[in-house]
């Protein structure tokens, strides 16, 4: 089964569904076995972290929750919206470009 995502770490992406639909952030991991990605700022989960070291305090914390990369589109600043990419061959490179401006994202 090919499991690839169409977003790398780093990608600026927006969020085009759910409770974050219109938010962008930064690609921060991806896990194409699962399918998803984890974005800077989106998707903030409440999780209970439990003191590991003497000293350390534990309690509730907020953290970016993994979400289906289905949901996160690429951003092209040119645009200002969320866009569909085409590969285009630079040399012996194969860079991604906005299908809409052409822009190099």
């Amino acid at each position: 089964m090919n499991k690839k995502v169409h977003v790398k770490k780093d990608d600026t992406v927006i969020v085009i569904s759910g409770d974050d639909k219109g938010k962008t952030g930064k690609v921060l991991e991806v896990s194409p076995e699962e399918g998803k990605v984890i974005v800077e700022g989106i998707n903030i989960v409440t999780k209970h972290a439990k003191p590991r070291r003497q000293g350390e305090t534990g309690g509730i914390v907020k953290v970016e929750g993994a979400m289906y990369a289905d949901k996160v589109q690429l951003y092209c600043e040119k645009c200002k919206k969320g866009v569909r990419t085409k590969a285009k061959i630079d040399g012996d490179k194969k860079i991604r470009v906005c299908a809409k401006c052409g822009k190099e994202i």
